[in-house]
């Protein structure tokens, strides 16, 4: 009787000790990946980067950057749950004016843009948060705070050339709707894949404070490799 109950009372700990894991509501996770800005063909009216172009040379693509962050998570239920998370990116590129100077110089500039979107989300399970594969959707609000600057040798009305920084700065409301999927890897660690579409827009000040654009397009896709801690 005495082996009996020895040997009983580790496997039943044991299956306590899995099923509350598995019962665990809250993990917080970190993230790692891709912001991609949207392209000309999509940005806002009156977008600063856009109407740059008409004056400077340079890919919008070089804007793409790195992007990490970290995040909460909370199940309502199996199949809902409530999400809040900070990420940062920062961006730039370098330009140069179409035309030269008297010399023949390029008159150069640093472009650069930093984000920093803070989100709080509702996602949706459609397999649940016990499965082997666990896919979901999701939608939410984002708040981000952003800087963009421009920093360099400029052209004034008189055709001459000065050097400035001009910058614009602020926080934006907008949106966001995202989708992915996580993989359980040990009984507390979750990985995955997701994707995260926003959009959102700020105030530059526009010709008053040096910008060729009264507005400064957030919005972009951003491509995430994710990692989770069950508890």
């Amino acid at each position: 009787a005495a082996v009996a109950v020895s040997t009983a009372t580790p496997a039943e700990a044991q299956v306590v000790r899995v099923g509350s894991t598995a019962d665990s509501r809250q993990s917080f996770g970190f993230t790692l990946g891709y912001f991609k800005v949207k392209g000309d063909d999509s940005r806002v009216e009156g977008d600063v980067i856009f109407n740059n172009h008409a004056s400077l040379l340079f890919d919008t693509d070089e804007f793409d950057s790195v992007t990490f962050g970290a995040e909460y998570l909370f199940a309502l239920t199996d199949y809902i749950e409530l999400g809040a998370g900070i990420s940062y990116s920062q961006g730039g590129a370098d330009s140069i004016y179409r035309i030269a100077d008297d010399n023949g110089f390029e008159i150069a500039q640093e472009l650069k843009l930093r984000q920093i979107p803070m989100s709080g989300t509702v996602r949706f399970l459609p397999l649940g948060r016990r499965g082997a594969i666990q896919p979901y959707i999701g939608a939410g609000v984002s708040v981000i705070n952003w800087r963009y600057s421009e920093t360099g040798d400029f052209i004034d009305f008189e055709d001459l050339v000065f050097p400035g920084n001009f910058v614009a700065d602020g926080t934006s409301v907008g949106y966001v709707i995202l989708g992915g999927a996580r993989f359980p890897v040990t009984d507390t660690w979750n990985i995955g894949g997701e994707f995260r579409w926003h959009r959102a827009e700020g105030d530059t000040g526009g010709i008053d404070e040096g910008f060729l654009g009264d507005k400064i397009d957030l919005g972009g896709t951003t491509f995430n490799f994710t990692v989770h801690f069950r508890f």
